[in-house]
Formats: structure tokens, C-alpha cells, sequence
């Protein structure tokens, strides 16, 4: 990879647009089949979303800045691609704080978990988890598969989920689902905050886009497990670099993307010395939004209230060491999981009215983990053996519309009040635990929507590119193709805005690809 544009060609088999992960796997598979792919790259580096970086000056802790966990990303694609990365399981699913105790979701220990249930007065609930989980257990182990497939029908999704799970998780809102299935207001909310990550909509919503966030947090893998890659988030986009370059991928990185002929297939971007330059393509690859693609193409921009918008305030801590809790858990437990702050259904219901009526909500509902529990490698020597730990907070409901005006007035309310959400919880300020950089500044870094639209080029920060789409095809014509396609032949989507795009999972990259190779280059 390299800035070095002497060995241009006049023409590619495919441009890439976007040297995120799905984009790098686009160019793997393409130039592993012996195409010529070239792969043009805003920033300068690649992996957009995916990466790790080191946020604090002087501190040797490299951070998955953006995205942080891995469970869509199939199995099936690290194998074809022998990418030489590792995922571990967590053993703890999640630690949600309640007063002076706490539900701890143990998959290691079934009794374990059926007594904290019991610890709540929510003794009911566990069996109704069980038997919620199994349903989706089941749609995850038969839906899985097909992510990396041609489009199936609705209709026979139907046939292989069955009735019950096509009813609950297809048809009626999740929020209904769940009120009807649990009890405990703790549980709801749990069970449900998987529907509202980087989605901002009611539980009840009609349009049923909190239930495809929820569906594909739950498929991954077929388990739905969400797993943690050793070296940070920038081992898996560096592996599907590396793996893009060896089969003979050209990537340049500073090469901003201006227009793309979808008659042509011509691209012009602007190299990294500001000089405008021209390449041929048969086909061109987006793996930028499809609101960015639209107007590369040259058409109308979207009005406000139709471009994407992120709801999520991301927060990055060192800590010197763990928090204290309020209850007997552990905290090596309790942090290794998913750590629930104001998460139950009443909570989420609240923060989501308060948002959508243009307020940062009072307690902000947010959940954290700690990567360094599972893996401590993203830290150099001395802070592993001084104790201490990286910190991933991602705030719910906080929609790029709250930080327009003022998005750095508005980011330090928001921080404010999500700090505060989760000193609540605590038995100590989570200030007191705050690691320093080497210029005695805490250890903080916070990003807000608009802060993403700027630094990865996230539409509204968008996380997903634009809400999640159902992993099957919904009209006729969509029936054994990838989900990727346009109205125009020579231009194809391959981000995370194509249908099985959002998450780190290299699927619409991988779709991309096939369906490049199912055609012959155009002339």
C-alpha cells in the first residue's frame, strides 16, 4: 500500500471506493481470482471503522476506536481468505447493575445465571430466557448460513425459521414480543437493547427497523455470540489488507473520490497532492454509503429527513483500574461482558421520548466492556502489569440531530450526563479511576455522530450506513442475486449499506465480489 501512483493503470477490471474492511475484502477476492482491482482510500490508512488506533498522547494502549466486537463476520470468510486472526469467546454474556445487586448472564454456569435471576425477583424470567434464546438460537443456526449465499426468498426463510420465530421476530415489533415474554422491567430492557444499537427507534415501532438491528445481533456465526479480536479491531481490517495486497490488489490511500460514470465506468478522485486524475473500471465497487454513492453518481442530494443518522455517543476510557461495585460480583465478571447503565425498558422508553424531542436524556442508557479483561495485548508491558484497563462505552439514543447546532457543546453535555448515567450504578465516581496522557489530560475520548461523519465519512455517523435491511430478498427480482446490485450494471454496493451489510462482517464485500465474478468485465 502505498501513495505512490506512478504505476497507475489507465483501467481496472474494478475501483473500489472505500478501503473499509468490506471494501478490502471486495479486493481480496477479486484479485485472488485474477482481476485487476484497484482500492482508493479517503484517509491514510485503511480499515475505515475497523481499526485500532492510540488516542492518547504518551499512552501505549491501542484502542478499537470505533467498532470493537466481531459476530457477524462468518467463519466461511476467514477460512477462504485464511485470514491469520483470532476471536475469543467472553465466558460472562453481561452484567446489568440494579440497586445494590445485579443480574449476571453467566454462559458458563446455567445455575449461576438462574440465581441472579432469582437475586432480582425475576425467577420467572429465566425460563422465559431460555426459551426466547432458543428461538433465536435456532433462527441464528438456520438463517446464518445463508448470509453468504444468493438471496433466498421470504417465503422460504419463513419455511425455515417456522411460524412461532417468524411471528415474533418478522412480523410483530420486538417490543411487543418481549412485554409479552418478560416480566421484570431489568430483563426487558436487556433482551431489548439489542434492537436499539446504532438504531434510534421506539420498541414499538411500526416500520420494524429496531427488530432487523435486533435480528442480526442475534444470527452472527450462528450463535450470535459476540467475540473479541486479539490485537484490536485493526488485526481483522490489517489481515484483509494484507490478504487484498498479496493477491495483487493495488490500494492508494489520500485519494478522495469526486464522480463515478455509471455508463463509463469511469472514477476521478483527487490524489494525496490535490491533483484530480481519472481510471477506467468494469466495475465500480461502493463501499462507501449509498447516500455518498448517490451523489458520486451525480444525483440530488437527499433532503435532511432523508439522510441516515447515527444514535450513539462512543466513549473510549483507560482506566488505572477497575470501579468498585456496589454488589458482591466481581469485577473482572461483571466488566468482561456486556455491562448494562440504565438499560431497562422503562429507562430506554424514556431516554428515546427525551432524544426524539430534541434533548440529551437525563440518564443516558448506555453498556461497556472491557477489551483488556479478554485481551490484554492492545496494552504495552508496564500498563498490564500496573492493572490497568481499556473501557468501551457506547451510549444509546443520542441521534446526530442533538449535535448539529453545536457538536462540541453538545458533546461535552453528552458526556456529562453519560458519565453521570454511569456513576449511578457504581459504588465510585468512574472519574477517580481515569488514567492520564502525557499531557496530565485524562484518558478520555469521546465521538458523536457528527464527529463520525467527519473522521470515517459515516453519513449522519451512521454506524450501519443507513437502517439494516432483512437478510432475504423482499420483492421477486431480488431472488438469487447478492444484494448489492443498483440500477446501474457496472456499479455495485459492497459497505454496509447492501442488504446483509451493517456489523464487521466482510459479507457485502464478499457478495460484491460474487457477483463481479458471475459476469464478465465490461468493455
Amino acid at each position: 500500500m502505498a501513495d505512490d501512483l506512478s504505476t497507475l493503470r489507465a483501467r481496472y477490471d474494478a475501483v473500489v471506493v472505500g478501503g473499509g474492511h468490506n471494501g478490502l475484502t471486495a479486493a481480496a477476492y477479486l484479485a485472488r481470482a485474477g482481476r485487476s482491482v484497484l482500492v482508493l482510500e479517503r484517509l491514510d490508512h485503511v480499515g475505515g471503522a475497523a481499526v485500532s488506533e492510540r488516542p492518547f498522547p504518551g499512552v501505549d494502549a491501542r484502542l478499537s476506536r470505533y467498532s470493537y466486537l466481531v459476530s457477524l463476520l462468518p467463519r466461511q470468510i476467514v477460512d477462504e481468505l485464511a485470514l491469520p486472526i483470532t476471536l475469543r469467546r467472553r465466558r460472562y454474556s453481561s452484567y446489568t447493575p440494579v440497586g445494590d445487586g445485579g443480574l449476571l448472564v453467566d454462559t458458563g454456569s446455567a445455575a449461576a445465571t438462574r440465581a441472579s435471576f432469582g437475586s432480582l425477583g425475576a425467577a420467572a424470567d429465566h425460563d422465559a430466557w431460555s426459551r426466547f434464546y432458543a428461538m433465536t438460537g435456532e433462527v441464528a443456526r438456520r438463517l446464518a448460513p445463508t448470509l453468504t449465499q444468493p438471496l433466498l426468498p421470504a417465503a422460504e426463510v419463513r419455511s425455515a425459521v417456522g411460524e412461532r420465530a417468524w411471528r415474533a421476530l418478522f412480523e410483530e415489533p420486538v417490543g411487543t414480543v418481549v412485554r409479552d415474554t418478560f416480566a421484570d422491567d431489568t430483563v426487558q430492557g436487556v433482551v431489548l437493547t439489542d434492537a436499539l444499537i446504532g438504531t434510534f427507534a421506539a420498541v414499538d415501532e411500526p416500520s420494524l427497523r429496531q427488530n432487523r438491528c435486533f435480528l442480526y445481533h442475534v444470527i452472527g456465526n450462528g450463535t450470535g455470540d459476540w467475540d473479541v479480536p486479539v490485537g484490536g479491531m485493526g488485526a481483522v481490517s490489517g489481515a484483509l489488507r494484507d490478504a487484498a495486497v498479496a493477491a495483487g490488489a493495488a490500494v492508494v490511500t489520500r485519494a478522495t473520490v469526486t464522480a463515478v460514470d455509471p455508463a463509463t465506468g469511469e472514477v476521478e478522485f483527487t490524489d494525496g497532492d490535490g491533483v484530480s486524475r481519472r481510471v477506467g473500471a468494469g466495475h465500480v465497487l461502493a463501499g462507501c454509503a449509498p447516500s455518498t454513492l448517490a451523489r458520486l453518481l451525480g444525483g440530488a442530494p437527499p433532503s435532511p429527513w432523508d439522510e441516515p443518522e447515527g444514535a450513539q455517543l462512543k466513549i473510549n476510557l483507560l482506566l488505572t483500574r477497575l470501579p468498585r461495585l456496589r454488589s458482591d460480583v466481581d469485577p473482572v465478571a461483571a466488566f468482561s461482558g456486556t455491562f448494562h447503565v440504565n438499560e431497562s425498558l422503562t429507562q430506554l422508553e424514556t431516554a428515546y421520548a427525551q432524544a426524539a424531542a430534541g434533548a440529551v436524556p437525563d440518564l443516558p442508557p448506555c453498556e461497556i466492556y472491557c477489551h483488556s479483561l479478554t485481551d490484554p495485548s492492545i496494552l504495552g508491558p508496564s500498563l498490564q502489569e500496573a492493572g490497568a484497563h481499556t473501557i468501551t462505552l457506547f451510549g444509546l439514543h443520542q441521534p446526530a440531530r442533538l449535535f448539529r447546532a453545536d457538536n462540541e457543546g453538545s458533546r461535552t453535555a453528552a458526556v456529562k450526563a453519560t458519565l453521570a448515567s454511569l456513576n449511578s450504578v457504581l459504588a465510585e465516581p468512574i472519574e477517580d479511576c481515569l488514567a492520564v496522557d502525557a499531557d496530565g489530560r485524562p484518558c478520555l475520548d469521546a465521538r458523536t455522530p457528527v464527529d463520525l461523519e467527519a473522521s470515517v465519512g459515516l453519513p449522519g455517523g451512521h454506524i450501519f450506513h443507513r437502517d439494516l435491511s432483512w437478510p432475504f430478498a423482499e420483492s421477486p427480482d431480488e431472488v438469487g442475486r447478492w444484494g448489492v446490485e443498483t440500477a446501474h450494471p457496472r456499479v455495485l454496493l459492497c459497505g454496509a449499506g447492501a442488504r446483509r451489510g451493517g456489523g464487521v462482517s466482510a459479507i457485502p464485500g464478499r457478495a460484491a465480489a460474487m457477483a463481479v465474478l458471475e459476469t464478465p468485465s465490461p468493455l
